[in-house]
């Protein structure tokens, strides 16, 4: 097909404007992820004064240099467990993503203990749940550094403790299914987090700070009256060589990281899943930095998908499935770094021949075995007697029974607006996709807070007027700035981010990169043979 001939006029009013704002909130973004990176170094000198690695230096010891790296949930807690923008660290105590690990692509796991000593958060459990999800689903060895106080007792909620459980649960799953789980043990694991080694099938202990106890030595004091300490209790030498719980035990955190990655190795585990040949690409003739010119950052100015896919696919090349139907839907056939891929995006509201079109689109895909690619910018379905009339309801349903049944991988990007039930129908968080992403500027909700706004105004005027009354305006004004605030104060990226309903929000001009990586992630897991058992390695 003809290469994509970009209409884009980089050297627009508009252009600029778009670039100035988006690169505004990709600062935003990178400062929010070195706020929680510089609390952690605050820290340093203890852990240099216990002779360890800090948590981003065990995490850079234990990837392979020079080999793609995808952070996940990268937000979390950001305005949920603290809602002050100013003072909320993003992270959750964690920090974890997908990387190479002895050639082995891996889930890592890494106890952020320079910050409260890695004490859990309401969002910690949360993050950790997505985390083993992901690596059940995409048959991903589990690597976990582990360095925490475990739950901050003054912040204890029920629900934290009963959800708390769903982590060992899932640890279980993951060696059930044959997916190795490997614990390095730098620090304490005390109270429930000591089943974080227990459920593990492999566990390296660090000496003289590894220590791993179902209660400290403060606690066992406080419920029997016994006195000892916690090397005594649960330490790394005595679980090495008394009760078991250990199988490697290593003299520092370095070494420990080196015996995690020498484990990885051992396992063979791409003996079955051999790479792939290498595929035959070309970049993109339009340039990816252009992105961050091309989207607006406000939802109501609509951009062209097209420039979009122009700047993520190969050769920026595409097939444009049925152009002249449904036009405010589009579907294309492209390829992404020799990956074949079915991309859907939206150029406004979606309309029955939009819904249509997407669901027979889908279903295509999903017959030719083709990973699916959705580019979510709409305020949602078209409303109205002319499409209720036109069966948006029947039609809608079609495309919504597509994406939930499809069996294909599925990978969202927000690239803007995602309102309603077009959230849902664009594979939105409820809709399991593989991977999900915002953009900076998206917005995500039931609707747009003028719109919400207005609705509720219509309502309350109509009402008013049966019973012969009118609204004081001023009332109405108030009523207006609270619903907006509302609303748009629950639908920016950073904020639904924070809350865990994406896995993480990147930098625009990346999303090549991310939707590259997400698709050979998806393929391996697809092509790999696991080998479970019935109840998981039990410890000995």
């Amino acid at each position: 097909m003809p290469v994509y001939r970009s209409m884009l006029d980089v050297q627009s009013e508009s252009f600029a404007e778009n670039r100035a704002a988006m690169l505004g909130l990709v600062g935003t973004l990178r400062d929010l992820e070195n706020r929680a990176a510089a609390k952690s170094e605050e820290r340093r000198p203890r852990f240099e004064e216990r002779g360890q690695l800090t948590p981003r230096e065990r995490l850079s010891q234990l990837l392979d240099p020079g080999m793609p790296y995808l952070a996940l949930y990268n937000m979390a807690g950001y305005l949920a467990d603290n809602g002050d923008p100013a003072t909320s660290v993003p992270g959750a105590s964690m920090i974890t993503g997908i990387g190479f690990v002895s050639g082995v692509r891996c889930l890592v796991f890494v106890d952020d203990s320079g910050i409260n000593a890695g004490a859990s958060t309401p969002r910690s459990v949360d993050k950790a749940l997505g985390c083993l999800d992901i690596a059940l689903k995409q048959k991903l060895p589990f690597i976990h550094l582990v360095e925490s106080a475990g739950a901050n007792l003054m912040d204890y909620t029920v629900e934290l403790w009963a959800h708390g459980g769903g982590m060992f649960h899932g640890l279980a799953k993951l060696s059930a299914a044959g997916v190795p789980v490997i614990t390095v043990l730098h620090g304490p694991s005390t109270a429930g987090g000591a089943y974080q080694p227990g459920m593990s099938d492999y566990v390296i202990g660090v000496r003289k700070n590894g220590m791993a106890a179902l209660a400290g030595a403060a606690l066992v004091q406080a419920a029997t009256g016994e006195e000892s300490d916690d090397r005594t209790l649960g330490g790394a030498e005595m679980h090495a060589s008394v009760s078991g719980l250990v199988e490697y035990l290593a003299e520092d955190d370095a070494h420990g990281i080196a015996i995690a990655r020498d484990i990885v190795a051992r396992l063979d585990w791409n003996k079955d899943c051999a790479a792939p040949p290498a595929r035959a690409f070309t970049e993109p003739v339009s340039s990816a930095d252009e992105i961050a010119g091309l989207a607006p950052v406000d939802y109501r100015r609509p951009y062209d998908m097209r420039e979009l896919a122009a700047r993520l696919v190969d050769g920026s090349d595409f097939s444009d499935f049925k152009p002249d139907y449904g036009v405010s839907t589009v579907c294309l056939q492209a390829d992404v770094f020799g990956h074949p891929c079915g991309i859907l995006g939206n150029n406004g509201p979606i309309d029955p021949q939009g819904a249509t079109k997407a669901a027979q689109f889908m279903q295509l895909c999903d017959q030719a075995d083709i990973p699916l690619v959705f580019l979510s910018n709409t305020t949602g379905y078209m409303v109205g007697a002319e499409y209720e009339h036109a069966g948006m309801i029947k039609h809608g349903s079609k495309m919504i029974q597509a994406v939930s049944n499809v069996r294909v991988p599925k990978i969202t990007f927000y690239v803007g607006a995602s309102f309603g039930a077009g959230n849902y129908g664009m594979c939105g968080y409820a809709y399991a996709p593989d991977f999900l992403f915002s953009w900076p500027n998206a917005k995500t909700g039931v609707m747009g807070g003028e719109q919400a706004a207005l609705t509720m105004e219509q309502v309350m005027t109509r009402s008013a007027a049966r019973r012969g009354k009118t609204l004081d305006p001023a009332m109405l004004k108030a009523q207006r700035d609270k619903i907006v605030s509302l609303f748009d104060g629950q639908s920016d990226a950073f904020y639904t981010s924070g809350h865990m309903l994406d896995h993480g929000v990147i930098d625009p001009r990346d999303t090549r990169k991310v939707l590259g990586f997400a698709l050979e992630t998806c393929r391996e897991a697809r092509r790999r043979q696991l080998h479970p058992n019935s109840f998981g390695v039990a410890r000995m």
